[in-house]
């Protein structure tokens, strides 16, 4: 079978999308992995099949797989890169929805950038004191459509990414599905730096944007930031999260950030 595809990256974060709007393409979790792979395939973080929404909450739906070929709930750079390939093989402007296993996903478009709303955050914990190889370590979680653990260092730069991302992503007290891992520097009032080890890349990946937000909106409970917070990630990309406190929790979060073609071509699989 071969299939047309369309190579994104959304602030380094990078997707194959398909254009699955006939139901006609079934990809089996072993071709996802193969098309993903840098080596032997087109090579991405993750990949999104553009499909009709049944439910009739939103204008369409994703299939979104991870390189591994697992599932996810949701991925905010994935998600802005999917709004931005709805556009363009649509012709739909200005705003747009579609649905994923997290919710529906709503999207405005601003210039090259791409503003989305994500679906309301939940299950806040902060200054858990989870025992790790190095001792014990003060985590905080949210989820922001996935499950997000995040870790404040001094130095992003000195953070150790790969192996402590790996321990907090697979450990018990975040069992049974696991969590993503960010690693977030405070460089001043309402900014931040962060890293992300991915759940399903199982590594560190350029940007995460449900990984930002979670930060950010972390951030502002133990920081006091104030809306719109501004991150760097390790792509060297500015994103942007804004939202409105809301008692303990938040609401009206939306995330903005690039949303860039890189590529299109045939791949056989």
């Amino acid at each position: 079978m071969t299939l047309n595809f369309v190579k994104m990256n959304g602030a380094g974060n990078d997707f194959v999308l398909l254009d699955n709007r006939a139901n006609q393409i079934r990809l089996t979790r072993e071709q996802v992995v193969r098309l993903c792979d840098r080596q032997r395939g087109v090579g991405a973080d993750g990949l999104m099949l553009l499909v009709p929404c049944t439910s009739g909450k939103a204008n369409w739906a994703w299939d979104f797989y991870n390189s591994d070929g697992s599932t996810a709930e949701m991925c905010a750079n994935g998600a802005r890169c999917f709004a931005r390939y709805i556009e363009r093989v649509t012709g739909a402007k200005e705003r747009l929805t579609f649905e994923t296993i997290a919710g529906v996903i709503s999207a405005e478009f601003k210039g090259e950038r791409v503003s989305i709303g994500l679906t309301p955050p939940h299950g806040l914990r902060l200054n858990e004191q989870v025992p790790l190889s190095g001792g014990v370590q003060a985590v905080h979680s949210l989820n922001t459509g996935v499950p997000h653990a995040v870790l404040f260092v001094e130095d992003a730069d000195k953070a150790m990414v790969q192996p402590l991302g790996n321990e907090i992503r697979f450990h018990k007290h975040f069992a049974p599905k696991g969590t993503n891992v960010n690693f977030a520097q405070v460089l001043g009032p309402s900014r931040l730096r962060v890293r992300t080890y991915e759940r399903g890349v199982e590594g560190e990946t350029l940007a995460c944007g449900t990984g930002v937000t979670a930060s950010a909106l972390i951030a502002s409970r133990l920081h006091g930031f104030l809306s719109p917070v501004q991150v760097q990630v390790q792509g060297g990309d500015l994103m942007e999260v804004g939202f409105r406190r809301e008692g303990d929790g938040f609401a009206d979060v939306r995330l903005t950030g690039p949303a860039d073609f890189a590529f299109e071509g045939q791949v056989s699989v």
